[in-house]
């Protein structure tokens, strides 16, 4: 009788426990496998990758802001929030109409780039946080700064192969810059817009074969099938050469091997930033052999391009919708007849 009670009250004690676990797991809000978030009327907790932290409530919304990466400026001009941003490094990288102005008024200040910031007007500049992704090569600038006691936050979008985790980051800035709602909106219809196109994209029976990128010296670095681009691809309708790959990052390949991968492919993507068809000639000659350069379509990324700043690298990282309404227009432009597109651009 007493080894039974015994038995029932564990039992009971580890429901309870995982009922506990369950319900504290419930409280964060997922953004990806890499961040998620939690508040309650105190304090702020944010998890992203191997990074932790525990922000209270008395020090948001942040007021002055600096950007080490072109990347992140999307979520701050989707979310109206230009005017918290007091330093930008590279800013020549950066597209916004609403932050150029800003620049060029020095309401924005250049506090350097990844060779070396300037970290003097870093400190000068007070922010109450810098927003920027890892690189394990500047832990110790990272240290100084914090040693002044500015806050720095790592969020490395870059690494989320899911479209829609990227737009979703929209939700951490709602949170840290009190415009939640706003936040919540944006996302929301970004998700609905991209996912009635990629229901739109699922009507078509054609799937045609797309190859993407080029070569990079001797190699020709493809990104693999769980990658956000061949997520892309796939829907859009498309099917992607490299779509059998298992990896989520690029993979170093000769020109022989995505010659033949490519033999049958209609339509080349992300192919650089080339202003002519010509003009890819001299990253590699042998191009010209490809059966999808003499008669299939080309397109690069140059859409939205000023000098060295690229949209589809700053907005293109949260409008998730936009640039799948791209690749629907180049594979099946009969679906959106009257769209332009946005980012890409076809190569003559």
């Amino acid at each position: 009788m007493k080894s039974t009670f015994l038995f029932i009250f564990s039992l009971l004690i580890l429901f309870s426990c995982k009922k506990e676990q369950v319900s504290a797991d419930q409280n964060w809000q997922p953004i990806s496998a890499n961040v998620k978030y939690k508040a309650d009327a105190n304090t702020i907790e944010l998890q992203s990758g191997k990074f932790n932290y525990k922000i209270p409530s008395s020090k948001l919304p942040f007021k002055r802001v600096i950007l080490l990466n072109a990347s992140l400026v999307g979520y701050f001009t989707e979310l109206d929030l230009a005017d918290r941003i007091v330093g930008i490094s590279s800013p020549e990288y950066v597209y916004s109409p609403q932050i150029k102005p800003l620049l060029s008024e020095g309401k924005i200040a250049d506090i350097g780039n990844e060779q070396k910031y300037d970290v003097e007007k870093i400190i000068a500049l007070k922010p109450d946080v810098i927003f920027t992704n890892y690189i394990s090569s500047f832990d110790n600038t990272y240290d100084l700064i914090r040693k002044n006691g500015i806050e720095i936050i790592f969020l490395d979008e870059y690494l989320e192969q899911n479209p829609l985790e990227k737009s979703k980051y929209l939700l951490v800035f709602g949170k840290l810059f009190n415009v939640t709602e706003k936040a919540e909106s944006r996302y929301s219809s970004i998700k609905k817009s991209y996912d009635s196109l990629k229901q739109l994209a699922a009507t078509t029976k054609e799937r045609p074969l797309v190859l993407s990128n080029e070569m990079y010296g001797n190699q020709w670095f493809l990104p693999g099938g769980k990658t956000n681009l061949a997520q892309f691809l796939s829907d859009a309708g498309a099917h992607y050469i490299n779509a059998d790959s298992p990896e989520a990052k690029a993979v170093p390949l000769s020109f022989e091997e995505v010659f033949v991968k490519a033999e049958k492919a209609k339509f080349w993507v992300n192919a650089g930033n080339h202003q002519t068809k010509k003009e890819m000639l001299q990253i590699d000659p042998n191009y010209a052999k490809m059966n999808v350069y003499k008669n299939g379509k080309l397109y690069t990324l140059t859409g939205r391009e000023v000098g060295k700043s690229n949209d589809y690298f700053e907005s293109g990282v949260v409008r998730a919708d936009l640039v799948l309404k791209d690749y629907i227009k180049i594979f099946h432009p009969q679906l959106l007849p009257d769209y332009k597109l946005t980012f890409l651009k076809e190569l003559k």
